[in-house]
């Protein structure tokens, strides 16, 4: 009998473990639903916050819906600070030009040719409205969080005087740039040549850009930011799309790219921050650039870009910054690109065409007519200027100058090589 007792104590006690973990595991099941659940609510709550009503929406070629928002419904106006904004539609001047971009399609083996936007090719926004990439549930899910979604790591920016060189590369990014610094600058500008490169793996970008920068690289750095990039991370594809960025506490809290948060307000209804640009460069083809223009209005203090000769496309309100609020203390261009070395060698992402600054014409990528804005509202020649890469085996770059272009350089590199592992 007490055999039976035994036995019977022992299938009790069995029995309590299976029903013990028959609950652990429906609780887990239930945990992991319920996590699922909130970040779908997440996703779906940022995507409402992001993608405002349209009056029309566009399909674009390349798979982008484009949304033509009411100017005064924009995601700029989430922000606290902006509810009883007045937009200004206009700055209340342009930087006076020294070089006309033109000059050198004179010269026939250098002829440059405009670009456009893809979406163009099946419809417009009308005026008073803004056209807005529509922000899709993958492009939020492929971000590390909801949170982090349209925005840079951290220690994104070259620093080109660090004490310690191997600083810049611990976030994996790389750069090939040339910089001004040492003075007080109002803006800045170039014409940047536009490439598709290849990039390796999804986590990774190239892109080439001016970086307007003020504060230390520290936790306080101001920094706006735009041209172009090509960001599979980003976009889910490897197009290259026009784009800004701004922070204004080293790509900590603040700041996204284009219209991705509260900031930057856009008055421009034919430009899409982050949308396609086409046509873009070939080897030995026809080449195409695009314009870019950053000042500080000197009357109303905000930071205002304008795309090419004829597009004013917004401005990033002074309030937004600290050390930007008065000036910037350094001003670069140039390319970046991210290295994961997933594999354990360099990446093969290309910078720029993916070709070394010495290939030169329609085979490099160049910056072009690199100009900096004085305290006059005055397009001027940059003075000493510097460049700076962390590896020249992997990408390079090349300062000259001459009357077509005035300041200009060649820039990238094809990534992994027999010289860069």
């Amino acid at each position: 009998m007490g055999a039976a007792v035994h036995f019977s104590g022992e299938r009790v006690y069995k029995g309590f473990l299976l029903w013990l973990c028959f609950w652990g595991l429906l609780s887990l099941t239930c945990a992991g639903r319920l996590s699922v659940s909130s970040q779908n609510f997440q996703v779906h709550k940022h995507l409402k916050r992001l993608n405002k009503p349209a009056v029309k929406s566009i399909q674009s070629p390349d798979g982008d819906i484009i949304d033509c928002v009411h100017i005064s419904k924009q995601p700029a106006f989430d922000h606290p600070f902006l509810k009883d904004h007045k937009i200004q539609m206009n700055p209340s001047t342009i930087p006076e030009l020294l070089f006309e971009d033109n000059k050198a399609s004179k010269k026939p083996k250098e002829r440059i040719n405009p670009v456009t936007q893809l979406w163009h090719q099946n419809g417009v926004c009308s005026e008073g409205t803004i056209p807005v990439r529509r922000t899709k549930k993958e492009d939020v899910l492929r971000a590390s969080s909801v949170k982090r979604y349209g925005k840079k790591k951290h220690r994104t920016v070259p620093l080109p005087r660090s004490a310690d060189p191997d600083l810049a590369n611990q976030s994996g990014h790389q750069h090939a740039i040339a910089y001004v610094e040492g003075g007080k600058f109002y803006g800045a500008k170039a014409t940047i040549n536009v490439w598709e490169p290849k990039v390796q793996s999804q986590n990774e970008f190239s892109l080439s850009q001016l970086w307007i920068l003020g504060g230390s690289f520290g936790q306080d750095l101001n920094s706006i930011e735009a041209g172009w990039q090509v960001s599979p991370d980003l976009y889910g594809d490897n197009n290259t799309r026009l784009f800004t960025y701004w922070t204004s506490d080293a790509y900590q809290a603040t700041g996204c790219y284009n219209l991705l948060c509260s900031g930057f307000i856009q008055v421009n209804s034919q430009i899409a921050m982050g949308a396609s640009i086409s046509p873009v460069s070939g080897f030995h083809n026809p080449q195409y650039d695009i314009s870019i223009t950053i000042w500080k209005d000197p009357k109303e203090g905000h930071w205002w870009m304008q795309f090419g000769d004829g597009y004013v496309l917004g401005y990033w309100p002074s309030f937004l910054f600290s050390y930007l609020a008065d000036s910037a203390s350094i001003v670069e261009w140039g390319g970046e690109v991210v290295n994961m070395e997933e594999d354990g060698h360099h990446t093969t992402t290309q910078m720029g065409s993916g070709q070394f600054p010495d290939a030169g014409f329609s085979k490099a990528s160049y910056f072009r007519n690199i100009q900096v804005v004085d305290s006059s509202n005055n397009l001027k020649e940059p003075k000493g200027l510097n460049t700076f890469t962390e590896k020249s085996n992997c990408y390079d770059v090349e300062v000259s100058k001459n009357d077509e272009w005035g300041h200009y350089f060649y820039y990238g590199g094809p990534g992994r090589n027999p010289n860069c592992q």
